[in-house]
């Protein structure tokens, strides 16, 4: 302990001028003996009550007479980095500290140094009582009157007493079985002796407490025979276990070579000799570079692991002509060095034939996956059909069934469903794939001119017609397919026609008188209720089981979610490849994706793609690139574009209340968006069933109040 660790620092001070008579003042103010004397920053001397005394008795004039006349000049001093011993064999009750310059820089009083001895015996004392208490065996000492001092936890818990009731207390009085009495008088120690206090059996080492040659006491070490017994057991255990591991080892059917951290050779197993026609005898205790020097080994694999610090694997060649394959791992000690390498040794004949059955293996595998990749490149080359849940496999189960006969189809589904693909996909899978597959949207044309589209018309037939007249769609799609699109927007007038059609696959053009024969397959789709429409007389019954003759109902996209992964894929592949670009989708996109109710069903999902892949920065499209408003369809999907709710009240037909659930959503989105392009694109539907849809329910794009606005 160092002065600087208990001196005063900036300790009162005296000038060197200043008077008795003001000196006193400061040392009864202070309620100090005495004070360092300076002189600015240096050391001039000391002064005490003795030199007030001594000026008062010799007649000095307290207030004329300075300190600097009276003090005491030669003072012992000392320095910060002296010793506390150094100073306390000094012998003085006051010691100005000096610095290395000789300025003041604290006092140190006896007082200070007592402080301080005693701070430090407390800590020794507080370290020795700790120590004593975190030795895990019993430790009782007692004084030259067989009085115990020192009684630690472990002997607590051995012995059941409290130190407190102990400490003091006869030794034969708490623990009689220590007989620590007979160190006492005779002063030798005994060690290992066994003792057994309450059925609790103990082993005891018992030494005098020895002081200039006279035994002061005596300290008994007492140690739990069950904890002996538990180490015996954990021993005869590892003896068991390496017993164990050695018959495992030696029976091992692979070779096993054992080295040190240093490439040592510590143990074969009798597999490796039968393996490699090496004996043990030959290469224990032998480092494994020796062994490759003298030709044993064309290589280590041993070295290898302590080189990379890695398990390795090679081909090796051993002195007897033998190829085996081996394996060699580290093991690693706590600090992270490798204190082994355990070499795995396999003949590599049977090996090689396992590799060479992989091979053919992964040939095959190689072969299936080209084939399915060719097969699910044909489907999606012919309409980009992607079924993976059970309702679109079996949708498109039957759809290959009917495809190769020329009956009539009937595609029923919601908007966006992919009617359209199935279509394609009956057309591509039958004996007209070859001619042309045309389609025609019966809701986007006006009635007169869907008329002439259809039938085609004669030169003159009506104002603006082309001299020559033109063919109609039934005569250009001859051999082909023609898909009829929203066939429950077709006119009364139009329906006769088509029914004529289809019974007696003939049509006339508009203007004219000659039937014009074709030969073409009808497949039609709708998202409306026909049997409802022949109830209510909008649709013909005779036109409505002529078509009806296998119907086909395509699921919507939230019935079936299974499809939406492959289908987000393939639409993120083609846009990929549309727009050049390297895009995925994150998990927790797909899953998002997932979640969402879907309206606009497939289409939908492919303009949603489409948005993603074309503003997202980033190859990667996470979670935060979703429109806000597909997280808030994802929880709540009964009402997603519409600011109101929809409501029908009271009861009515079923038929009624989509009309009016319809009216509604066709009103709100009026309400929202004054172009017929933004409500398709909000309501997921194409631009032309929009303004069908405003003209049905008798209200128009304008900004004055809309009809039916409440």
């Amino acid at each position: 302990m160092k002065v600087k660790d208990v001196m005063t620092p900036k300790p009162i001070v005296l000038d060197v001028s200043m008077s008795i008579q003001d000196a006193a003042r400061v040392l009864i103010k202070h309620r100090i003996d005495g004070a360092p004397v300076v002189e600015g920053d240096k050391l001039k001397g000391l002064f005490t009550k003795t030199h007030i005394m001594r000026a008062v008795v010799c007649g000095d004039d307290p207030v004329s007479t300075s300190v600097g006349e009276v003090m005491k000049v030669d003072v012992v001093t000392i320095t910060t980095e002296a010793t506390c011993e150094k100073a306390m064999r000094l012998k003085v009750g006051r010691l100005p500290v000096v610095n290395e310059r000789g300025e003041l820089v604290g006092i140190l009083t006896r007082s200070d140094l007592m402080r301080a001895y005693a701070a430090e015996a407390r800590d020794s004392l507080n370290k020795f009582n700790t120590i004593l208490n975190s030795v895990h065996n019993a430790i009782i000492a007692v004084n030259r009157h067989g009085e115990i001092e020192i009684f630690n936890q472990a002997a607590e818990r051995m012995i059941g007493v409290k130190a407190q009731d102990a400490i003091g207390v006869k030794v034969e009085k708490i623990f009689p079985s220590t007989e620590i009495y007979q160190q006492l008088r005779t002063g030798e120690p005994q060690y290992s002796q066994k003792i057994t206090h309450y059925d609790k059996k103990m082993l005891s080492n018992r030494t005098p407490i020895i002081m200039d040659g006279e035994i002061i006491g005596a300290v008994a070490v007492l140690q739990d025979m069950s904890d002996l017994e538990s180490i015996s057991k954990e021993l005869a255990a590892t003896v068991e276990l390496r017993e164990e591991l050695e018959a495992i080892i030696g029976s091992s059917f692979d070779g096993i070579y054992v080295t040190d951290g240093d490439g040592k050779t510590l143990r074969v197993n009798q597999a490796y000799e039968r393996l490699t026609g090496v004996k043990g005898k030959e290469v224990i205790g032998k480092t494994m570079g020796d062994l490759v020097k003298a030709g044993v080994y064309d290589r280590s694999v041993s070295l290898l692991v302590l080189k990379e610090q890695k398990p390795v694997t090679i081909t090796q060649e051993v002195i007897t002509g033998k190829s085996v394959l081996v394996t060699g791992n580290p093991i690693f000690d706590q600090k992270g060095n490798i204190f082994r390498v355990v070499t795995n040794v396999r003949d590599i004949t049977e090996l090689n034939e396992l590799k060479r059955q992989l091979g053919q293996a992964q040939e095959m595998e190689k072969q299936y996956n080209l084939e399915l990749e060719q097969l699910r490149s044909v489907i999606n080359q012919q309409c980009g059909a992607i079924a993976v849940s059970d309702q679109m496999k079996e949708v498109f189960k039957l759809a290959s069934q009917v495809g190769m006969v020329d009956t009539t189809i009937l595609i029923l589904g919601e908007s966006g469903v992919g009617k359209e693909v199935l279509a394609k996909f009956i057309h591509n899978n039958s004996q007209r794939s070859k001619g042309a597959f045309i389609k025609v949207n019966c809701g986007a044309i006006p009635e007169p001119l869907l008329e002439s589209e259809l039938f085609g018309y004669e030169g003159g037939s009506f104002t603006g017609a082309k001299k020559e007249g033109k063919a109609g769609i039934f005569e250009v799609a001859n051999h082909g397919t023609l898909f009829l699109d929203e066939i429950g927007e077709l006119s009364l007038s139009l329906q006769v026609k088509l029914l004529r059609v289809l019974a007696e696959h003939e049509i006339t053009r508009v203007g004219g008188t000659k039937p014009v024969p074709v030969d073409v397959r009808i497949v039609v789709a709708t998202n409306r209720k026909l049997e409802d429409m022949v109830k209510q007389g909008s649709f013909r019954e005779d036109l409505y089981y002529r078509i009806n003759v296998v119907p086909i109902v395509i699921p919507p996209l939230r019935s079936r979610k299974e499809d939406i992964p492959p289908l987000a894929i393939y639409f993120l592949n083609q846009f990929n490849s549309q727009y050049k670009l390297k895009k995925k989708l994150q998990y927790q996109v797909v899953e998002r994706l997932m979640a969402y109710n879907w309206p606009g069903n497939i289409r939908e999902l492919k303009n949603m793609i489409e948005r993603m892949v074309v503003t997202t920065l980033d190859d990667l499209i996470e979670a935060k690139d979703i429109p806000e408003f597909l997280n808030v369809g994802a929880r709540n999907t009964d009402n997603i574009y519409s600011d109101n709710k929809i409501s029908v009240f009271g009861v009515m037909p079923l038929n009624d209340a989509i009309q009016e659930v319809e009216r509604q959503i066709i009103l709100n989105a009026l309400k929202k968006h004054k172009s017929s392009r933004k409500i398709a694109t909000a309501l997921g539907v194409d631009q032309s069933t929009v303004i069908r849809k405003i003209h049905k329910f008798g209200f128009k794009l304008t900004d004055a109040p809309l009809p039916g606005v409440m």
